[in-house]
């Protein structure tokens, strides 16, 4: 067998593992025990995040994620937090483990009406082509009768997951980008409109009718209102901008952070996208890179920040839905994991 012939064969053999996942539990998962996971429970998710992600970035020959589960740890703190019944776990009986069971795999959506996001679905290794995933997932899909458009983020490189998902009409639409750097040309990112004007936002909005025009822009743009992930942004460190036009109309507001994170932003004018996040990005001076995920579809600030020295790191993501729900030419979101 030639080294291509083997490698197809390979890729195939994989294919029929993860395809397994797709179909009835065949082996195990009766013995699994599905629940809401606890506040305790959430570094176990995230090492089951890791460790999964990395068993197939190493099959790939791409670098590991590394061992700094802080970040997504406290994300997964934020999903637990608004969506509890929606952090589910499963677990099987270990007699070695702390309360005699281990976490194998958790799901992790949210609703924020009209939209359901399943925001996390990971399994571990060892555990995968028992169903168990499918298991997970129909756990916290929406009911028909609650007329909630569902969507997710899913990750390019995972066809079997995405053609999981398709099978619920939760299909890839748009690529979902992540650049990183420092701009080292940042003439390339163009100004504000003259007369238009940048404010910070105080505290979590509640105050002066600002979270009412943030709502606004968020219902315009991304398709609900979310304060509960406002609130969280705040109190991670982020600082938020309302943007005016010279007549004094609210026309958009952004995040930016001394880390060097970016977003989410939201413009009534997708042509007020690069440069209300070019001015973000001048609002901070991070110790390492800037890093903000944008959508394919905002193709005039994906050049910007390419020209201003941004690159492209990792692959795609893949934002999914069964039906129509967000602008992503007027909208940068959080993260893959929240929008």
């Amino acid at each position: 067998m030639s080294g291509g012939e083997a490698h197809r064969a390979d890729d195939h053999a994989q294919a029929e593992r993860e395809l397994s996942m797709a179909r009835p539990a065949v082996r195990g998962t009766q013995e699994c025990d599905l629940r809401p996971a606890r506040p305790d429970e959430l570094v176990a998710c995230a090492r089951i995040w890791r460790a999964s992600i990395n068993d197939y970035l190493e099959r790939l020959g791409q670098p590991e994620i590394p061992d700094d589960l802080t970040a997504v740890t406290a994300l997964y703190e934020h999903l637990q937090r608004t969506d509890p019944e929606r952090f589910v776990v499963a677990t099987r009986p270990d007699d070695d483990a702390p309360g005699g069971e281990r976490i194998v795999a958790f799901v992790s959506a949210v609703v924020r009406p009209p939209v359901w996001y399943l925001a996390m679905l990971f399994v571990m290794p060892e555990e995968q082509g028992i169903g168990l995933g499918r298991t997970l997932l129909e756990r916290v899909l929406p009911a028909p009768e609650d007329d909630l458009v569902r969507s997710t983020s899913t990750d390019s490189l995972q066809p079997i997951s995405n053609a999981l998902y398709a099978r619920y009409k939760i299909v890839p639409r748009v690529p979902l980008l992540r650049l990183v750097g420092t701009p080292t040309r940042p003439a390339a990112l163009p100004p504000l409109p003259e007369g238009m004007t940048a404010a910070p936002i105080q505290g979590t909005q509640s105050d002066n009718g600002t979270g009412a025009i943030v709502a606004a822009l968020d219902r315009e743009t991304l398709g609900y209102a979310h304060p509960q992930e406002h609130r969280s942004l705040v109190e991670d460190g982020r600082r938020a901008y309302l943007y005016r036009a010279s007549d004094d109309t609210a026309v958009g507001y952004g995040y930016t952070s001394d880390l060097g994170r970016i977003g989410p932003v939201a413009v009534r004018d997708e042509s007020l996208l690069a440069p209300i996040v070019g001015h973000l990005i001048g609002l901070s001076r991070p110790r390492g890179a800037y890093a903000l995920w944008v959508p394919g579809t905002a193709g005039a600030t994906v050049t910007a920040l390419l020209e201003a020295g941004l690159r492209l790191e990792g692959f795609p993501v893949l934002l999914c839905w069964d039906r129509p729900f967000v602008d992503l030419a007027r909208y940068l979101p959080i993260s893959p994991g929240l929008l």
